[in-house]
């Protein structure tokens, strides 16, 4: 069996390396890695490759810094062509990227069948571009494979179970990176000494969705929150480029810690010893949780809603105030972590055998 995994993003480096290592422990797969290049940053794309002993992509596309539809267009133009070469069996796509659904499109027109691994998820917010493209994955694919109940529940709402889908309950595939990287990063990463920080005495915070990103005042509003509380505890931000630029441009006056983006180990390390989370990231929000640190998630809504549900994280918006009486409310939790929303840790080998059954 040949399979064909397509990423582009960070996240998507994360949950890709599981799932080769699972593929590894299968003589009769043969993975062929297609890199989109929609994470283009050295930082936030080849040195996940490196750390996480992922496979090298076998073709990187190079694709990025373009409008939403130009991006999914050309990628879909280029991952067809390889795709007609290579004959796959499966195609294995992830997450909500622009990468996912052209990956997904590709497959789909060439009656190659699709496997989208985090599937069923629902924001209910149709002005995020992750939304449209999670749903219309959804919509094209062969295999789901669901992180949680939450997510089958969704798909079943909307019809699901009478298409010609198979639907899957794996686990989260984040679940088992987090658990089998946490030891590597504990030997390996060093950015806590570096940065000066001391354990369970920092905010770690990420702001990249270009629903904060691309409104001004929002922008400005979680930043000045971030300001404000820098002044109590370190607040330190592993930046996206993008966002950054848009930080100059819009001249937002920064206090906190600002860093360039990180790799996964450091990550890991951040999270795992920070004191609270706070971000826009769908990921952070369960590496939050899963190293037993509250998130404050700077969005109107979240995929992940059995963690606000559970009382491990909270809903802010971009509203200032809002941001700083859950930071006071929360900074001390006293929520207990003690329990599996998001599988036992082996969703990769519960994923691939399902492929190839």
């Amino acid at each position: 069996m040949k399979i064909v995994t397509i990423v582009g993003a960070r996240p998507q480096f994360i949950k890709a390396s599981a799932l080769s290592r699972e593929i590894k422990n299968h003589s009769g797969i043969e993975e062929v890695i297609i890199h989109t290049g929609q994470h283009f940053d050295a930082n936030m794309s080849d040195i996940f490759f490196k750390e996480m002993d992922i496979p090298a992509p076998k073709y990187q596309l190079d694709i990025h810094s373009l409008s939403h539809g130009a991006m999914t267009g050309r990628m879909l133009e280029e991952i067809e062509k390889i795709l007609v070469s290579e004959k796959p069996d499966c195609v294995l796509v992830y997450g909500d990227t622009n990468s996912t659904l052209a990956g997904a499109l590709a497959a789909r027109k060439l009656n190659i069948r699709v496997a989208h691994v985090e599937a069923g998820l629902r924001s209910y917010n149709m002005a995020m571009p992750e939304e449209i493209n999670r749903i219309l994955t959804d919509r094209i694919s062969d295999i789901l494979f669901c992180p949680t109940d939450t997510a089958i529940k969704n798909l079943k709402n909307e019809g699901f179970d009478h298409f010609n889908i198979k639907l899957v309950q794996s686990g989260d595939i984040m679940f088992d990176a987090a658990l089998y990287y946490k030891s590597k990063a504990d030997s390996e990463s060093i950015i806590i000494d570096d940065l000066n920080l001391n354990s369970g005495e920092y905010v770690l915070a990420s702001i990249h969705r270009q629903e904060n990103t691309d409104q001004t005042n929002r922008l400005q509003e979680i930043i000045e929150a971030l300001n404000i509380i820098h002044h109590h505890r370190t607040v330190v931000v592993p930046i996206h480029p993008r966002t950054r630029k848009l930080i100059e441009q819009q001249q937002i006056k920064v206090k906190f810690k600002m860093i360039d983006p990180v790799g996964y180990l450091d990550m890991i390390s951040l999270t795992s010893n920070a004191a609270i989370v706070m971000t826009d990231s769908g990921g952070l929000q369960k590496e939050a949780f899963f190293f037993g640190k509250y998130c404050i998630t700077l969005r109107d809504q979240t995929e992940w809603i059995e963690l606000v549900e559970g009382g491990f994280n909270t809903l802010v918006g971009a509203d200032k105030n809002v941001i700083l009486d859950a930071y006071h409310t929360n900074v001390s939790p006293k929520t207990s972590f003690n329990i599996q929303l998001y599988g036992d840790g082996h969703a990769a080998g519960k994923i691939i055998n399902s492929i190839i059954l």
